[in-house]
C-alpha cells in the first residue's frame, strides 16, 4: 500500500470567544472546535467525513488547508508539517491542495469572468505562465468540467447553482493538486444536480489521480463517492472505516443514528424498518460533556462514560471505533 500523501495527527483547533458584555480583561470562552483528530489519505483516495451541523468538520478541512491555525497536533504532507512551512513553502504547497467550497456562487467573485475566476490560481502559482498558455488550459479546463470554454466571458451570475459548483471545481483543478478538499459541494443544489457533480467529480479523480476529502451530511452521497469514512461527534472521530463495511457493519451508535436517518427508496421496507432516532440536540462544542461527548445522547451509555473519553480502538481489519460499549444492549 502507497504511503499516505496527508497525516492529521492529535489534531486540535481552539478558539477564543470574547464573553458578551463583560469587561476587557474578562477572560474569553474557549470553543474547541476540533478535538485530537486523527486522519491519514493515500494517493488517489477519497476519505469521507460525516455528522451534524457544528461537529467540526469545515473547521478540520480548513485546518487541512491551511486557513485556520492548529492549536495542537500536526498536519503532515508527505512527512513535513506544515506549521514549520516558511511563506514561500505554503505557497508552493498551496496549488498541490485546493479547495471546493459548499456555496457555489458565493465562492465565485462577482467583479470577475469565469474565465479570470478560473485563471486565477494559475496566475498566482505560476506569474511567468504565458497569456496564452493560461487561456488555453482556463478553456481545456472548463470543457473538462462539461461547460462550453466559450462562455469564459460571462459573468457567475449568469449560470445556475449546479454551473457554478463546475466552476469552483474547475478552479480548483487547474493547477493540477494532488489533494482536493470538498467542504460540502453538494448540499447547496437539487437532488438531480448532486448526482451529477459527484460523477463529475469521481470521473475527474480516475483521469487525474486526484486524492479528495469529501464532507457531507448525508451519509449516502458520501457511501458513493467515497473509499473510507470517518464520522465526526463535535469535534471528535468517533469511527472510521472501508465505506462498505460502515454501511453494512456500523458499530458506534452515533453511525448507526445517522445510517438509520437515511431513507430506503422502497416504500414497504421504508415503513417496515425500525427507526433509532436521536434524542436531544448537539451539545455546545463551549461547553461539551466530560468523557465521551455522546453520552447524553446514546443509547447504551452507562456511568463510565462520564468518567474518560473513549479513544478510538480496533473493531475489525480496518475499522475504528471510539466506544466500549458498541456491542452492548442498551441498559
Amino acid at each position: 500500500m502507497s504511503a499516505p500523501i496527508l497525516n492529521v495527527e492529535d489534531l486540535s483547533v481552539t478558539f477564543s470567544i470574547p464573553r458578551r458584555g463583560s469587561w476587557p480583561w474578562t477572560p474569553p470562552d474557549t470553543l474547541q472546535a476540533v478535538s485530537g483528530a486523527n486522519l491519514t489519505i493515500g494517493p488517489g483516495e477519497t476519505l469521507g467525513l460525516v455528522g451534524e451541523s457544528g461537529s467540526g468538520k469545515s473547521t478540520l478541512a480548513r485546518a487541512v488547508v491551511g486557513t485556520v491555525p492548529v492549536s495542537d497536533g500536526r498536519v503532515l504532507w508527505k512527512g513535513d508539517d506544515l506549521a514549520r512551512l516558511g511563506p514561500r513553502e505554503r505557497r508552493a504547497h498551496g496549488r498541490h491542495v485546493q479547495m471546493v467550497f459548499q456555496d457555489p456562487l458565493a465562492a465565485l467573485n462577482p467583479r470577475m469572468t469565469v474565465g479570470e475566476v478560473v485563471a486565477e490560481p494559475l496566475r498566482t502559482h505560476f506569474p511567468d505562465m504565458p497569456r496564452e498558455t493560461v487561456r488555453e488550459k482556463v478553456q481545456a479546463m472548463m470543457k473538462r468540467v462539461g461547460l462550453l470554454p466559450t462562455l469564459v466571458n460571462r459573468y457567475p451570475h449568469e449560470f445556475s447553482g449546479g454551473q457554478c459548483q463546475r466552476i469552483g471545481i474547475a478552479r480548483a483543478l487547474v493547477t493540477e493538486p494532488e489533494l482536493v478538499v470538498c467542504d460540502e459541494p453538494v448540499s447547496a443544489l437539487d437532488v438531480s444536480v448532486q448526482a451529477q457533480v459527484v460523477n463529475l467529480l469521481k470521473e475527474l479523480q480516475r483521469q487525474m489521480g486526484l486524492s479528495l476529502l469529501f464532507i457531507a451530511h448525508d451519509l449516502s452521497v458520501v457511501r458513493h463517492i467515497s473509499t473510507r469514512i470517518a464520522v465526526m461527534y463535535l469535534g471528535r472521530i468517533v469511527e472510521i472505516a472501508d465505506a462498505a463495511e460502515l454501511a453494512k457493519n456500523p458499530r458506534h451508535p452515533y453511525t448507526k443514528a445517522l445510517i438509520a436517518s437515511v431513507p430506503i427508496p422502497d416504500p414497504a421496507a421504508e415503513r417496515a424498518r425500525t427507526r433509532q432516532i436521536l434524542q436531544g440536540e448537539l451539545p455546545s462544542p463551549m461547553n461539551p460533556p466530560s468523557g465521551c461527548a455522546f453520552r447524553t445522547r446514546c443509547p447504551v451509555a452507562r456511568p463510565a462514560c462520564a468518567e474518560r473519553r473513549p479513544m478510538l480502538e480496533p473493531a475489525g481489519p480496518g475499522h475504528f471505533v471510539a466506544c466500549p460499549y458498541h456491542d452492548a444492549p442498551a441498559p
